[in-house]
């Protein structure tokens, strides 16, 4: 997870899953292209592809590779590029990174960015995607909100807000979206800069993590109350909860990733499936999540 893979023609894929032993779940991103917009540092041009141009060009070039991500054998992985590996490499040329690795103490081994960073195809308006792994997670986290209440990191501004915003395109509304949003302490401007902190599992934990589809037993919506949400910053983020009928939510979307604290009241809105004995209600079905969401109640009656 968060890693990026190369396969054997050069296409760079963002991974977006933990269950990675005989084909790894990802999304592709980049492809070479003579006319490419975004240079690395050996003088390759690439195009960045959006979610509508991977999937089209996956079904028409590698049909093999489509499933809900795309599904890359590990015998045609010629490249795997770590964010924790290339970590000192970044923070040694991006004066921002170094200031935020500084500043929020982000330990070597266990953090790193991703994104076109980390495939050194970033530009000046590419935003940072940090990534920190399992507990130490938490401890930065913790970190970024006492460097933001002393003024030393920007939250971000009205206009950045709005911009997240329209990028996310969530199905609750604007002044819901914020209240939620400035309580998890995962984002921030560095020089001008928009970024984010990930969380990802430590490699000893990745067994546990869902990966299967279950049986659809259709669309619900429900409110229930947390009673865990240790994993709700993982993607998918994973709540726990009391109900009649549901056990979990899962969001796999990032937008309602640490959407809600334990014993809090939460009202969701996905797709229900089978597993075993359990029933789980999906949260980001689709790419957008359209006509899914998830909202604490609690939170929003304070």
């Amino acid at each position: 997870m968060r890693d990026f893979i190369e396969d054997n023609e050069g296409w760079l894929y963002a991974v977006a899953a933990y269950d990675n032993d005989e084909r790894v779940g990802c999304v592709l991103r980049y492809i070479p292209a003579e006319a490419g917009e975004r240079v690395n540092r050996s003088g390759h041009r690439f195009t960045k592809l959006d979610f509508e141009q991977a999937y089209t060009l996956i079904a028409e070039e590698k049909p093999e590779y489509l499933d809900m991500l795309h599904r890359v054998p590990v015998s045609d992985v010629r490249r795997v590029l770590k964010p924790e590996e290339e970590f000192p490499r970044i923070v040694a040329d991006d004066e921002r990174v170094r200031e935020l690795q500084t500043l929020l103490d982000l330990p070597f081994g266990a953090a790193g960015c991703t994104g076109s960073l980390l495939l050194g195809l970033d530009t000046d308006s590419s935003d940072i995607d940090l990534v920190v792994y399992g507990k130490k997670w938490f401890e930065v986290q913790e970190r970024l909100s006492r460097r933001m209440r002393e003024g030393r990191i920007r939250g971000l501004s009205e206009e950045m807000w709005r911009r997240v915003y329209e990028k996310r395109k969530p199905e609750i509304n604007f002044e819901s979206f914020i209240v939620h949003e400035q309580r998890k302490w995962n984002r921030g401007e560095i020089g001008g800069t928009y970024f984010d902190l990930l969380y990802t599992r430590p490699y000893e934990t990745l067994c546990d993590a869902p990966s299967e589809r279950g049986k659809v037993l259709g669309k619900m919506t429900i409110v229930a109350r947390v009673i865990d949400a240790s994993l709700s910053f993982d993607s998918p983020a994973i709540y726990r909860v009391e109900h009649e009928k549901v056990n979990i939510i899962l969001s796999f979307t990032h937008t309602y990733s640490g959407q809600a604290r334990i014993g809090e009241v939460i009202e969701a809105c996905g797709v229900c499936e089978s597993h075993g004995d359990e029933i789980w209600l999906i949260v980001g079905t689709t790419r957008e999540a359209r006509g899914e969401y998830i909202e604490s109640l609690s939170l929003l009656e304070k």
